[in-house]
């Protein structure tokens, strides 16, 4: 029987099933009927451990009924993140990012880029430690504040290609947006040259292409560091 591993972000439902830490099948849902999104993958397979992490509230009543969808119900809380030496007000999902980066890159101290609707960063050193890690806007939030705090600038998608300065509003932002997000990522890079800098979140590939220092890409990195979690918890249990 397979563990289902589910990660619910600002934007979207990201879920998998996993076999341990192997990863199997994964699913997307941007929309807001989370709770029957589950049932319906639990309705074809009832896991062992359904593992839940998410930046939004869930009711008791819903936790309930997830509890009867599986054998075991994991929700990645604070009591959970406190068990991994870490600090309260880290989200579950970058606290997954750090566990499956401890597992993935041992004794190498690490820089965690999360590129989604927000930009976290975090720094691990080379025993695992946290060390801290800052928050900022994501790619397409800088878009999106843009256009809506400004009286003229319109709303500008994700580029293909940019060009070094703007020769036109729509160029300008662009670049602007862009160009910034990538000297703010080697800024980090060159402070800490030593670390190995992983990279995930939605826009993960889009800005590794844009690199010239080599970077590790593991875009299921808070679902490998979930499906660790369930993995550890069954050992506890």
């Amino acid at each position: 029987m397979a563990n289902l591993i589910i990660d619910i972000g600002n934007t979207a439902l990201k879920a998998a099933w996993a076999d341990g830490m192997t990863l199997g099948k994964t699913f997307r849902y941007q929309g807001e009927r989370m709770l029957d999104f589950i049932l319906s993958l639990t309705a074809k397979e009832k896991p062992e451990i359904l593992i839940l992490s998410s930046v939004r509230n869930f009711s008791s009543q819903a936790l309930n009924i997830l509890e009867k969808e599986c054998d075991r119900l994991v929700v990645a809380d604070e009591s959970l993140v406190s068990s991994y030496g870490l600090p309260h007000w880290l989200t579950p999902d970058r606290v997954a990012s750090i566990i499956a980066s401890r597992y993935l890159f041992k004794n190498r101290p690490c820089t965690i880029f999360d590129f989604g609707t927000v930009l976290t960063v975090d720094f691990l050193d080379a025993q695992g430690n946290f060390s801290g890690g800052n928050i900022s806007l994501g790619c397409r939030t800088r878009f999106k504040a843009l256009n809506r705090y400004s009286r003229s600038l319109p709303l500008i998608g994700t580029p293909d290609e940019i060009s070094e300065v703007g020769t036109d509003i729509a160029s300008a932002v662009s670049s602007g947006v862009i160009s910034g997000l990538l000297s703010e990522i080697e800024g980090y890079m060159s402070k800490y040259p030593e670390n190995i800098t992983v990279f995930t979140g939605g826009d993960a590939i889009y800005f590794a292409k844009r690199m010239k220092n080599s970077i590790f890409v593991v875009c299921n990195l808070v679902l490998m560091g979930l499906a660790l979690m369930a993995v550890e918890y069954d050992k506890k249990d």
